[in-house]
């Protein structure tokens, strides 16, 4: 359809226009330009939604209801079985029609939606980690999912410890998509090789496997291999796959589990300094290569033997299970206590018209349907939200086939969420430009948390 054409230009003219370093610095009549252009794309799309003769079995053009679903699913792989499925309700569901656009990564995808949001143009459906909540309730721009969700079977199916993803001041704002959590990917074969027969529990004995694993292999005087890849960036993902660690050191990101940004407490904070001095050492050791920028959920050195360690989730085990290498994965490292980060993205709905909102929410129920979890499950390798899906002989199945799995269940326990309040992007950007100041060498970590904090209470204080 004319629609998605549309969503890929804008994607292909977003990226060239804004992310590409050298853009940066364009004036700002440019970049109001460009986003009057993205808005009238919107507006062209939504004309062309409703002109599409969309002829389905019984069902007439015009009473066929038109959902647009925005997500950053990843990777490919990961793409087609999530279109597989929407394929699906689409065939069931001739009433209603599902397009499901890929616009990026989160990272990328955060301009899009508040200027889709500031447009009066937002999609209906948005798949994104529960940490925007905050700030797109601020905006005005969701629909609250209480009342449709207790009249919904499948409420007493979800994982009742992801309704710390869902809720904010008192409402329910958005559904589980799908959860994961923080665990080490790791070649055995690589461990064998470098006689290690058992695997690291905690920190120094994580620091030292590191160091066994970095080895010049052919005895060029080189080194061909490092024992860890590490994360580079102040994105997201940077912080959620460092988080484990602060929490695992005894740190917490705000004052108990206040929902105010004003409550983060970094100056000082032990476990947040420990974390970085820990990442920092694995760099000074020899130990650790660092990924491009922004580029630290790539896992191309893992599967190529450059690297025996990284940290990752779930949602890669179907793309090391295609590419036929050893592989298997250990709990993240414990310093003080055993940490992980809950993660996973949530499907928010968003102020359209009644009969597009009762549509968006049919698709999100179906989402969380013992059905679609467990084929999203064994696609993917996240972990379902439903509880009827982990607890079915299908699901059991494919752990006992993909054991690696049963690493992250395990975790699930100990896992953490991250906060949702309005400022959280802030506040996970200074994180992350302290964590990679580290990485880099440009500060001691205590010095890093200090100029982190300073410029928190210039925003928040």
């Amino acid at each position: 359809m004319k629609f998605r054409k549309l969503v890929n230009l804008f994607n292909q003219r977003y990226v060239q226009l804004f992310l590409k370093p050298h853009n940066y610095r364009r004036k700002r009549k440019n970049v109001q330009y460009y986003l009057s252009c993205f808005l009238s794309f919107f507006l062209v799309g939504i004309l062309a939604l409703s002109g599409c003769q969309v002829l389905r079995t019984g069902v007439k053009a015009d009473k066929v209801t038109h959902v647009t679903l925005w997500h950053g699913v990843n990777p490919p792989p990961n793409r087609d079985v999530l279109q597989k499925l929407v394929n699906k309700f689409n065939q069931a569901h001739p009433d209603i029609q599902v397009e499901s656009l890929y616009v990026g990564q989160q990272d990328q995808q955060t301009p899009k939606i508040l200027a889709a949001v500031v447009g009066n143009a937002p999609p209906d459906i948005l798949w994104y980690n529960p940490t925007i909540a905050g700030q797109l309730v601020e905006l005005d721009a969701l629909i609250p999912l209480d009342e449709m969700l207790a009249n919904s079977p499948v409420k007493d199916e979800i994982d009742p410890t992801l309704y710390t993803s869902m809720e904010y001041q008192g409402k329910i704002w958005s559904v589980p998509f799908a959860t994961n959590n923080v665990g080490i990917f790791y070649r055995p074969s690589l461990f064998k090789a470098a006689g290690i027969t058992e695997l690291p529990l905690t920190w120094e004995e994580f620091r030292q496997v590191a160091k066994k694993l970095t080895r010049d292999i052919n005895n060029d005087g080189k080194i061909d291999q490092h024992g860890v890849f590490l994360p580079l960036g102040k994105g997201e993902f940077t912080v959620f796959t460092w988080l484990p660690f602060m929490w695992s050191g005894g740190g917490e990101l705000v004052n108990g589990y206040s929902q105010t940004a004003a409550a983060v407490e970094l100056q000082g904070n032990q476990g947040a300094i420990a974390a970085l001095n820990f990442w920092r050492t694995l760099i000074t050791d020899g130990s650790a290569i660092l990924s491009g920028p922004e580029r630290g959920y790539e896992t191309d050195e893992l599967i190529a033997g450059n690297v025996a360690m990284q940290l990752s989730g779930p949602w890669t085990l179907g793309q090391f299970q295609e590419t036929g290498i050893d592989y298997d994965v250990l709990p993240i490292p414990v310093d003080e206590v055993p940490a992980t980060s809950i993660g996973g993205e949530n499907l928010f709905l968003f102020k359209t018209t009644p009969q597009q909102q009762k549509a968006a929410f049919k698709f999100a129920e179906y989402t969380l349907s013992e059905e679609f979890q467990t084929e999203l499950a064994l696609g993917t390798g996240y972990l379902p939200i439903n509880l009827k899906s982990r607890q079915s002989a299908k699901y059991q199945a494919f752990v006992d086939q993909v054991p690696q799995v049963k690493v992250f269940l395990d975790q699930d326990k100990y896992g953490r969420s991250r906060p949702i309040f309005p400022d959280y992007n802030r506040i996970s950007d200074s994180v992350g430009r302290a964590v990679e100041s580290v990485l880099l060498g440009k500060n001691p970590p205590a010095k890093a948390l200090q100029k982190t904090q300073q410029r928190l209470d210039l925003i928040f204080k």
